[in-house]
């Protein structure tokens, strides 16, 4: 066993030196990128830059309303999509079945609907919930400032995506 040893020992560094000299030096030293930012979520979406003109874009929230795309608007809005409008509620009780029948005749049916609360989050009554089932759409509720933020993340992904907010200053 002793002479098996010494014999590893005395061709170990004959067969490293041996390798050594059969494997080429590389030439361009060039830092490899690391995976992380190569994979990065930061890369493929870019929520700052880069936005098509045609596309909506909240930038901004106030307590009476909100700024799309540089053009600040009052009071509630509605979008579907890249289309954007003023909406009737004012408070969170006012949203009805009736104030998003919009979506009873509007083709193709979002696959969600992102509802801004205003500052709090509020429970959507049994009625409305079963009426936004009904039309084929999931319902996300939210307070309108993560909600306007989901509505460009969603958007900007390139989803069909529709969003009815209450100003931020709202509150039940």
């Amino acid at each position: 066993m002793v002479v098996r040893q010494r014999a590893v020992v005395a061709t170990l560094p004959n067969l490293i030196r041996s390798l050594r000299k059969e494997c080429p030096k590389p030439t361009n030293q060039a830092v490899l990128p690391s995976l992380r930012r190569a994979f990065s979520l930061y890369d493929q979406i870019n929520l700052i830059d880069n936005v098509p003109e045609d596309q909506l874009r909240f930038q901004r929230y106030t307590d009476t309303g909100f700024t799309v795309n540089g053009v600040d608007y009052e009071g509630s809005l509605l979008c579907i999509g890249n289309l954007l409008m003023s909406w009737a509620p004012k408070k969170f009780s006012e949203i009805t079945p009736d104030s998003l029948s919009i979506f009873q005749t509007v083709r193709t049916i979002p696959e969600i609907l992102i509802l801004g609360c205003g500052r709090y989050i509020e429970p959507v009554v049994p009625e409305l919930r079963s009426f936004i089932r009904s039309t084929g759409m999931k319902l996300e509720v939210l307070d309108s400032r993560n909600a306007a933020s989901t509505y460009n993340i969603l958007n900007e992904e390139g989803r069909i995506v529709a969003a009815a907010f209450l100003p931020y200053g709202v509150s039940s």
